[in-house]
């Protein structure tokens, strides 16, 4: 990518990012709606910064499949909340003592040191439960065909928030660290590491951009060149998640570095060096813009791949 061609990717990331915190203020209980304790504990985490990745593959994948259609991709920004309000309340439970136990979060300190574990927890149910009243409740209308696409779209980031999904990830993800008493699970390739961040990183991944294509109405065939596009995506950010947890810094990560190593979880570079690892994430990503074109489609998604494999945060 051109350095002008990431300096675009890089502003576009920033703009749907802007609009994403927009829409989650509208859509987030106010102190008002609900105790004060809740909602500001919501907001701690919500707001905290972050990539904002997952609910702006929501918004490129609806921009790619209906790049003409303007309110059709409008109709994709509430599933674009909802998807980065159920990733948020993953990173609450993921950092509390009985999970990763950490203590940086996007920079600030995590919800549960601020907070106490308690409501940490209960802000990350609310999160999740918020997420689906905004599914369900936006965009509203009483069109029977943007119904039928509401219920498609969150059947598809139900499943990939669920058990069969990040939270059968995660759980596999503690039985690899040997965090299950009398089950673990340990992992020793590649292929193992494939399964276990398809479920934890990359079903949300691929939620969060079929739910955009869906919501654009997108064709079957667009649906599942975005759904491999995803895919394929997901495991490249994954892995170059875990090069950067071993290169880079908390100050630049806005969260622990080496805590995985230091955890012995095991990681891409654990298993298979630095080397092999960089080179499975390019395949990764290049397998991801491969996707995109089979299914005849181009646009923002090409871009954000090529952003995922360079950064550095």
């Amino acid at each position: 990518m051109t350095p002008s061609g990431a300096t675009d990717v890089r502003e576009y990331l920033r703009a749907q990012a802007a609009v994403i915190d927009g829409a989650l203020e509208r859509y987030l209980p106010a102190p008002d709606d609900c105790p004060p304790l809740v909602a500001e504990a919501m907001r701690y985490s919500l707001f905290a910064g972050g990539k904002r990745l997952r609910p702006i593959l929501t918004l490129a994948a609806a921009e790619t499949v209906a790049p003409a259609a303007a309110a059709r991709t409008a109709d994709a920004l509430p599933a674009a909340c909802a998807v980065e309000m159920i990733h948020t309340y993953s990173l609450v439970h993921d950092d509390l003592p009985a999970m990763d136990d950490d203590t940086l979060r996007r920079g600030r300190p995590t919800a549960h040191v601020a907070f106490g574990e308690g409501a940490a927890i209960l802000a990350g149910d609310a999160l999740l439960t918020e997420a689906f009243r905004v599914l369900a409740r936006w965009p509203a209308g009483g069109d029977p065909e943007l119904a039928g696409r509401k219920l498609r779209a969150a059947e598809r980031v139900a499943a990939g928030a669920g058990a069969g999904g990040m939270v059968g990830g995660q759980a596999l993800d503690l039985q690899a660290s040997g965090q299950v008493p009398g089950r673990s699970l340990p992992i020793a390739d590649g292929d193992g590491l494939r399964t276990l961040h398809g479920l934890k990183t990359g079903a949300l991944m691929r939620a969060a951009a079929a739910a955009g294509a869906i919501l654009a109405g997108g064709t079957g065939a667009e649906i599942d060149a975005v759904d491999a596009y995803a895919a394929h995506l997901g495991l490249g950010f994954q892995i170059v998640d875990d090069i950067l947890d071993v290169e880079s810094t908390a100050d630049a990560l806005g969260k622990t570095a080496g805590k995985d190593a230091a955890a012995g979880k095991p990681t891409y570079p654990s298993i298979l060096g630095l080397d092999r690892s960089r080179a499975l994430a390019v395949e990764a990503i290049g397998a991801a813009k491969a996707a995109l074109r089979a299914g005849g489609l181009s646009g923002r998604l090409d871009g954000i791949a090529d952003w995922v494999l360079t950064r550095t945060h």
